[in-house]
């Protein structure tokens, strides 16, 4: 079965490009609001922002999304919306847990031998 290649966008604060579920979309509807899009499928000009909330407030700060979405302003509740959104999206750390008593060396040699 052929891998599907993931979208990528750019975080319109730092920049920065991600797969298109990495980051929130905020969307310019035809008729001229402007609202969070959770799923990313909504019709009309959509900006891309980091589910981090110094981007997100970056991009309140400094009227990134305005710009980009061409508008004059945007509400706080759909900032409200972005930052409630990047809280539910933060993901615990996938750091390995190495088990009491056993060293690090060692377990990353005891992972080599058991991969297949």
């Amino acid at each position: 079965m052929k891998v599907r290649k993931q979208p990528v966008r750019t975080c319109v604060s730092c920049r920065t490009t991600d797969e298109k579920r990495g980051l929130l979309r905020v969307v310019r509807q035809p008729d001229g609001t402007v609202c969070y899009d959770p799923k990313g499928k909504m019709n009309g000009r959509g900006a891309y922002v980091c589910a981090a909330d110094a981007c997100i407030a970056q991009a309140e700060r400094q009227k990134r999304l305005e710009r980009s979405l061409r508008t004059s302003s945007i509400s706080a509740d759909v900032f409200n919306e972005l930052k409630a959104a990047a809280s539910s999206m933060q993901e615990p750390s996938n750091e390995a847990v190495v088990p009491a008593g056993v060293d690090e060396p060692h377990q990353r040699i005891m992972d080599k031998e058991n991969k297949v």
